[in-house]
């Protein structure tokens, strides 16, 4: 009879049956206490180092070769990610991730057979000790005491055979081996594949903390930040929950001043302004665990929602108890910014035709400089004729131009029925306040963009003038914030484009030096000009389906790969000077209201 013939003859039930083709009764379940594990006590960590494969770490990280063997009871509980730690012979540890498991074989034998698979398919159990079972470890950083400070160090040193592999549970060693610093702005707490990291220490959870201070370097805040996720990632979440941090944040100036950071925020869903009130889902245990982590939580009662007063819209109250303060667009801000008319179809000549005629119109006007006028003064037969006749500009150039500038956007924006916002900068700029800008109840998108536009190039132009007209807005730290900021920050081959891409790559550079700080969130960061994107220094990237996304915001290869199968609050924390790149969950509740 076959070998095969003798396998199924054997009962299924037979006790004495382990699936070896031993029938001698021994049990299948492995007896540790009958192995010579000396010296006597208990187990410690989760396993060993091994040198089956080769022991070795490199200047190149793909010539480092490190694993461990896990213990068959610590199997279960290793997960790729985890954090553990390797003593060293002296005081110094090695601080490691998980990066890949694996079974290996431990006899000489072939489990790739048709008997092999059918005794394992009718065995309710499964042999551990027949297999090795390997965790290939990536060295993240060395851990030493200097004084009575742990610090880190790139790795230089290779752990020794045999030594001992642990779970990291010291909360001062997983920060410091991440480089995480121990104070600054909450983004969330530290998690390995949607999991939160525990600690043995009171809370248990690591916050994820964004350096704000001057000790090394700058804070982060202004060299600029960029939330990335699609549309249910919890992106708005998200970014309530880290500007009600930064509401709360001082910071010093040139001139030895502390002061708070003002945060305007362009709006195009009507959600922030709700940051004015408590969150009902906030109970009072919720409360007392964000106190305890430092965590500023709250309505901040400092908010005001700065309504565009446009043509034909109405906001209609919002979803908010913030006061509401209406404006509009003057006229005269288009002297030093002729682009806000340009559109995105003129071209170079045309622009600079555009840009005389503008000249002109404000020297012959003056205070008498509205939108209203410029349309009279193109309507001019006469200034047409002159222009052409003279070679200023020709007939065709202007009778395009005028088209252009006589688009109906601009007459639902500029010069409104409300105060103009150049005389509501004290509004406008708070320290410690929070302005929101909504553009929620504006359909015409030209129009969100002229608006959202404008203001912005006036605190940008502010800031970053050596003779401002407005001291607030240069005295006072920035956030500016910009939701679906794809849709203003875009490259383009228009003049407009390159004019608002040129300003505020310019505003990017110069934000550690004047205090202003970007805040750009996105489901599209692929359309975001490289120019700007590239002063970004902390992006944190949720949920986002689109390949095209996903690589455009550079991230490690090893964390970009986890983007698209995130839960929402669940996100990427990429910031090099601020620590090792890490997953992170937000907090599960808005700090300040959200939704409806």
């Amino acid at each position: 009879m076959s070998d095969l013939g003798d396998f199924t003859e054997m009962s299924a039930d037979d006790p004495d049956d382990d699936g070896d083709g031993d029938s001698s009764g021994a049990s299948t379940v492995d007896d540790f206490e009958t192995y010579d594990v000396s010296p006597a006590g208990s187990d410690r960590g989760l396993g060993s180092i091994s040198v089956s494969k080769g022991l070795r770490v490199a200047e190149d990280g793909d010539d480092t070769a490190l694993k461990a063997f896990v213990t068959s009871d610590n199997r279960e509980s290793v997960r790729l990610g985890k954090y553990v730690i390797v003593p060293y012979p002296d005081d110094e540890t090695l601080f490691c991730r998980i990066t890949a498991l694996e079974y290996a074989q431990e006899f000489e034998a072939d489990d790739a057979t048709e008997i092999h698979a059918r005794r394992a398919m009718r065995r309710d159990d499964f042999a551990e000790r027949d297999y090795k079972f390997v965790a290939t470890l990536d060295p993240v950083a060395v851990l030493f005491t200097e004084g009575d400070e742990l610090k880190r160090r790139l790795t230089d040193r290779v752990p020794k055979p045999g030594s001992v592999v642990s779970e990291a549970t010291d909360a001062s060693q997983i920060k410091t081996g991440l480089a995480i610093p121990a104070e600054g702005v909450f983004l969330g707490h530290l998690s390995v594949g949607g999991e939160t990291v525990r600690t043995a220490a009171t809370p248990p959870t690591i916050g994820y903390r964004l350096k704000d201070d001057y000790a090394d370097g700058d804070p982060l805040v202004f060299r600029h930040t960029l939330i990335a996720g699609g549309t249910g990632s919890g992106k708005t979440h998200a970014s309530k929950n880290v500007l009600r941090q930064y509401l709360d944040s001082a910071y010093a100036m040139d001139d030895g001043r502390e002061a708070k950071t003002a945060v305007v925020q362009f709006d195009p869903q009507d959600e922030y302004a709700q940051m004015h009130d408590d969150n009902p889902e906030l109970d009072d245990a919720a409360r007392r665990r964000l106190n305890r982590q430092g965590i500023t939580h709250g309505g901040h009662d400092d908010t005001v929602a700065l309504v565009p007063e446009i043509g034909g819209a109405s906001y209609g109250g919002g979803t908010h108890r913030a006061e509401q303060v209406p404006f509009t667009v003057p006229f005269r801000m288009v002297e030093r910014r002729p682009w806000l008319v340009a559109g995105a179809s003129l071209n170079d000549n045309q622009y600079q035709a555009l840009d005389y005629l503008l000249s002109q119109f404000f020297d012959d006007y003056g205070d008498n400089a509205t939108y209203d006028a410029f349309t009279t003064y193109l309507d001019d037969p006469t200034l047409r004729e002159e222009l052409d006749e003279s070679g200023r500009v020709h007939e065709a150039t202007f009778d395009a131009v005028r088209r252009r500038a006589l688009g109906s956007a601009f007459s639902r924006v500029f010069d409104r029925d409300a105060r103009p916002v150049t005389d509501l900068v004290h509004e406008l700029v708070r320290p410690g306040g929070l302005t929101v800008v909504p553009t929620y109840h504006v359909t015409d998108t030209r129009a969100t963009e002229l608006v959202v536009l404008a203001v912005a190039s006036l605190l940008v132009d502010e800031k970053l003038s050596n003779d401002p007209d407005h001291d607030r807005i240069k005295e006072t730290p920035l956030v500016v914030g910009m939701d679906e900021a794809h849709n203003f920050l875009t490259d383009a081959e228009s003049v407009q484009a390159r004019k608002v891409i040129g300003k505020f790559t310019e505003a990017a550079k110069q934000g550690r030096k004047e205090r202003l700080g970007l805040f750009l969130i996105t489901q599209d960061p692929q359309d975001i000009a490289d120019s700007v994107f590239k002063q970004v220094n902390t992006k944190l990237v949720l949920n986002l389906g689109d390949e095209n996304a996903i690589s455009s915001v550079n991230i490690p290869p090893k964390l970009e790969d986890k983007v698209p199968y995130m839960e929402k609050g669940q996100m990427v924390v990429y910031s090099p000077d601020n620590s090792e790149p890490v997953e992170l969950t937000g907090l599960s509740t808005c700090v300040t209201r959200h939704g409806e």
